[in-house]
């Protein structure tokens, strides 16, 4: 004879992908959840399940991916029917809340090559339109110790001064920095300012007794001319 609370029990199976993402988080966990879902329950402001997952799709279709919506602002967001100020800035604080994990999970990576660097900051820097400039603290074995943001600034200026890097460096102990800025037009070519500040970060190494590995320049594979990617100073023979 079946146990009574067996029966009562509602089969996990029956709720069907896309129709209840409430339920199924319950049920299946966050690892189950489509990414439509997983915006739905993020969405949630007193609709009902079905209307917040038209709108979690229409989103999607818009920004293209998960990944496209990264770089939306409030604004973006509250073009759809169904989202107020209020969950625009949530949403908003959402994303810069991942980036910035995305920064503090990267402790301990090996940094001892431009290309690492590179595919090490593309997801902290993509979708950026503006752009920021970061120093990677590193320990004697070319370990990350801590990643800064030192400076974030238009779409036209953002460069650090020396003094600012090595504050960083040496308020985390670091034996070695890379610093690190993203080109948000993609083109990762370094300007005449990028070059005067890289030189400014070198002689600033030499006095404070912090080996300066390189300055990368962030940018994208299909905005790049030489299609790499990325342009390393010290791979330039600038450093």
């Amino acid at each position: 004879m079946n146990n009574p609370t067996e029966l009562k029990r509602p089969a996990a199976t029956t709720i069907a992908c896309n129709e209840m993402p409430q339920a199924r988080f319950d049920h299946f966990g966050t690892g189950a959840l489509s990414d439509t879902e997983l915006l739905a329950l993020i969405l949630q402001n007193g609709l009902q399940p079905q209307p917040l997952m038209t709108l979690a799709t229409q989103l999607l279709a818009e920004a293209g991916s998960l990944r496209g919506i990264m770089h939306w602002q409030p604004a973006d967001f509250r073009r759809h029917q169904g989202i107020g100020r209020a969950k625009a800035r949530q949403l908003t604080a959402l994303i810069e809340i991942a980036r910035r994990m995305m920064q503090s999970d990267g402790e301990q990576t090996m940094l001892n090559r431009p290309e690492l660097v590179a595919a090490f900051m593309r997801p902290i820097a993509h979708g950026l339109e503006v752009e920021k400039f970061w120093v990677a603290c590193l320990n004697r074995k070319n370990r990350l110790k801590k990643l800064v943001e030192v400076t974030s600034g238009t779409a036209t200026s953002s460069l650090a001064h020396p003094r600012e890097v090595f504050r960083a460096a040496i308020q985390h102990g670091a034996t070695a920095v890379i610093c690190i800025h993203n080109h948000p037009s993609g083109d990762p070519a370094p300007s005449a300012a990028d070059v005067q500040v890289t030189r400014q970060l070198r002689d600033a190494a030499r006095a404070v007794d912090i080996d300066l590995q390189d300055h990368v320049v962030i940018g994208t594979v299909t905005a790049d001319p030489q299609g790499i990617g990325f342009y390393s100073f010290r791979g330039a023979g600038i450093l």
